[in-house]
């Protein structure tokens, strides 16, 4: 197990769909456990595979207060969302220095295929719901600054370019 390190955007693979994963192997619990000492070592919420290089669609979450609360999913899909909405200040670190405040659906049901290589469906609320829908994004070649306004979301790259140079 190790940390990876994310790849700095403008990076292509960033916007590209990752591939579905067909069956939960050894190579892919390695893949999650690499991502979750990334996530670990940020410290974050959350993880998609794209996002330290690996274009395979499997995500980590654990917003537990405690840690160690960690879901592996494999292709998630967002089942059912909920009409209320929550906002958050979201930031990935393919994009260090910058944040933005994102409004998304304070409740999601999620189906993916777990670590046994089962179909699951789990209700994520809250901060869990928020960043699930953040990595399923990822995974989909979305940043969370993509549900910016155009005006919004230059600001927010000319700043990032800023801290960058």
């Amino acid at each position: 197990m190790t940390a990876r390190r994310c790849i700095p955007w403008p990076d292509a693979r960033l916007r590209t769909a990752a591939d579905d994963v067909t069956e939960i192997d050894d190579e892919v619990r390695a893949i999650w456990d690499d991502m979750i000492d990334t996530m670990e070592a940020m410290p974050g919420v959350g993880l998609a595979a794209v996002q330290i290089g690996v274009m395979r669609r499997l995500a980590v979450v654990d917003a537990s207060e405690e840690r160690g609360k960690v879901v592996r999913m494999a292709n998630p899909e967002v089942l059912h969302a909920s009409v209320q909405l929550r906002p958050h200040e979201e930031a990935s670190p393919n994009l260090p220095g910058v944040s933005a405040r994102i409004e998304r659906p304070r409740a999601v049901t999620v189906c993916f295929l777990n670590e046994a290589g089962e179909v699951e469906e789990k209700d994520f609320v809250g901060l869990w719901a928020t960043s699930v829908q953040h990595q399923i994004d990822h995974l989909a070649g979305k940043m969370y600054f993509d549900r910016l306004s155009k005006l919004k979301r230059d600001m927010l790259l000319r700043k990032a370019k800023r801290l960058k140079n």
